[in-house]
């Protein structure tokens, strides 16, 4: 019983939706104005069907994604490729477990929310996972639409409307997407040529995926700066962001030179890292400013 168990919860991906879930809480605290505390039901209502709805997003990821899940190393231990759930039972699961979370968000937090849980939840189980994957080395930079609307969620989960500065913690994700994913593709680039899977570095080559990782993650920094400019943020924050984003240049830069294979794997997991400290900085600067006033 616990292996199933174990194996509904792999289709889940949890490290993802963790991250996806500590973005969208993110968004509801710099909601807050003045800072504040956000209500206990948004908060645990709301990101539980936040969760849950990305969780179906996964779930329904590993049913289309089966067949080439099998031929990858990094990925034929999953449940589907593994036979410890059927591709059948995976579907039912993930659209019971998406259709939970939008009774979740639709009666407990608000519509808007619920609504552009489930284009997010579209935008990536189906346009991306079906479609977009497929079909253009550009994958990604489209894609990466439905991975950098969790804090737009949460923001609109608290306070039922869509705000500029949502926007913004949108965009930093967005712009983050490509360099993240695009040092993995590098890594893995042979695994994604076998399955016939169009990712830049397949398609494009090595050299420019590392150039295009570079210029993403100049961006990025300029991105990075925007809600200090816009007085979202406070200087404990530019601080912050300009030290992270350093240290992501830092990495992009080494991979240019392209003297060690394992520089691309070390910059994936510097992103991840990158994501979070930009996430947790952004919190605890939103109450450094209450402090202030």
């Amino acid at each position: 019983m616990m292996d199933l168990v174990k194996s509904y919860l792999g289709l889940c991906k949890l490290k993802v939706v963790a991250l996806i879930v500590f973005t969208a809480m993110v968004g509801m605290f710099m909601a807050t104005s003045p800072p504040g505390m956000v209500p206990w039901d948004v908060l645990i209502l709301g990101n539980l069907g936040i969760g849950m709805a990305a969780s179906a997003a996964a779930a329904i990821n590993h049913v289309l994604d089966a067949r080439e899940d099998a031929k990858m190393a990094r990925t034929r231990q999953r449940p589907l490729p593994q036979g410890a759930v059927s591709e059948r039972h995976a579907l039912v699961f993930a659209i019971l477990l998406g259709a939970l979370a939008m009774v979740v968000l639709g009666v407990f937090i608000n519509t808007l929310t619920a609504v552009l849980t489930f284009l997010s939840l579209v935008g990536y189980a189906v346009v991306y996972t079906m479609y977009l994957k497929r079909a253009t080395p550009q994958n990604i930079v489209i894609g990466g639409a439905a991975g950098a609307a969790p804090p737009v969620l949460g923001w609109v989960a608290l306070t039922g409307t869509v705000d500029p500065h949502a926007l913004l913690l949108f965009l930093i994700i967005f712009i983050w997407t490509p360099p993240h994913f695009w040092a993995l593709a590098i890594h893995r680039r042979d695994e994604y040529a076998k399955v016939d899977i169009p990712m830049l570095p397949v398609t494009h080559g090595v050299p420019f995926t590392r150039l295009q990782i570079l210029l993403y993650t100049i961006m990025l920094i300029v991105v990075s700066v925007l809600p200090f400019v816009f007085k979202m943020s406070g200087l404990f924050y530019l601080a912050g962001a300009l030290i992270l984003g350093g240290g992501f240049l830092y990495y992009a830069v080494l991979l240019m030179k392209g003297d060690d294979e394992s520089i691309a794997m070390k910059t994936f997991g510097y992103s991840i890292w990158y994501l979070m400290a930009m996430f947790t900085i952004l919190l605890v600067d939103h109450y450094l400013l209450l402090l202030s006033w």
